[in-house]
């Protein structure tokens, strides 16, 4: 038997989505400790899941290790579409597990992609690694133009920047009860018209705020200043989704976001890839102040939902035989 948990990760934003830069996506992410996912599998005969999704991941991980089966099953789940990955979260947690249970070594970056991960963004599969505040490459223009490779005829992007952030930082994580975001087709299709008229321009603006902005935050561990700059890079990547979605937030994330920019305890708040999951970051000290506005904003638009206040990951998935 092989238990796997994974935490969630949050996705900032993309350093890019102009099909006139070489680079395309680069996405910039954070790993999270709460909430998590967790599976249990066992060697088996054939392939039995407790839900049709597992079923699907186990089929693909049974094929990929080219064993004879797996029983797996879920023991915690993350909220699925809402910004804070769960769709991969599950995949590699899924592989991971069906590895170790037959002593396999599990060799998650590689196998990802036939797992259907890491198409657009690392930033998934390098929390799943490795924790941390994590920044990657995107992957080469050329290859991904308008419509992304055959499903697994892709390698995950490199991470080209990773940071343990302070132990004592807390991000504020709102889920409230909204239709889930974009996924599956339908994501693809809202990526594909935004990268069609993406503004490189603005490609050109983030660079500056990753470079000169985030990254120097994140190595100094300078809570403000990395606040300041998820933000900016938050606002930046919707004004390239703004046609897709509505706005530079997705309704109801947009009246959540701007309720919490006014709370004095809260800096970098965003909406996390399409939502409706909304972040800030706080420290340990004030987070149940910050905690209680995101309860307030939820209160104040007769929104019910969950508020959560999550460690930043400083490892991977933890994983057991």
């Amino acid at each position: 038997m092989a238990t796997v948990s994974a935490g969630a990760r949050l996705h900032v934003g993309f350093q890019n989505l102009s099909l006139a830069r070489d680079r395309l996506y680069g996405g910039i992410g954070i790993g999270l400790e709460e909430p998590r996912v967790t599976v249990t599998a066992e060697q088996g005969e054939t392939v039995t899941a407790n839900e049709s999704l597992l079923y699907e991941y186990a089929t693909r991980a049974v094929e990929i290790l080219n064993v004879p089966g797996v029983s797996i099953s879920l023991e915690r789940r993350l909220p699925r579409h809402v910004g804070l990955g769960s769709g991969t979260q599950l995949a590699l947690s899924v592989l991971a597990a069906t590895a170790t249970a037959y002593g396999l070594e599990p060799k998650i970056r590689p196998r990802a992609p036939a797992m259907g991960r890491g198409g657009r963004s690392g930033i998934g599969v390098a929390t799943f690694e490795d924790g941390g505040f994590v920044v990657d490459a995107g992957h080469p223009t050329g290859r991904f133009t308008t419509e992304p490779p055959s499903e697994g005829d892709w390698t995950v992007p490199p991470v080209v920047a990773r940071h343990e952030l302070p132990s004592d930082w807390r991000f504020l994580v709102v889920v409230p009860d909204a239709s889930p975001g974009r996924s599956g087709n339908g994501e693809d299709e809202s990526m594909r018209a935004v990268v069609e008229r993406a503004d490189p321009a603005v490609a050109d603006e983030l660079a500056s705020v990753v470079t000169g902005k985030l990254l120097p935050a994140a190595a100094e561990g300078r809570l403000e200043a990395f606040g300041e700059a998820i933000a900016e890079i938050g606002r930046k990547n919707g004004a390239w989704y703004a046609d897709a979605q509505g706005g530079v937030f997705r309704p109801p994330a947009g009246e959540l976001v701007e309720s919490l920019d006014g709370c004095p305890v809260v800096s970098g708040v965003g909406q996390s890839s399409w939502g409706p999951v909304v972040y800030g970051v706080t420290d340990e000290s004030h987070g149940e102040e910050a905690a209680a506005a995101a309860r307030r904003a939820l209160e104040e638009r007769t929104l019910e939902g969950e508020v959560i206040l999550a460690s930043p990951s400083r490892t991977g998935a933890s994983l057991e035989r």
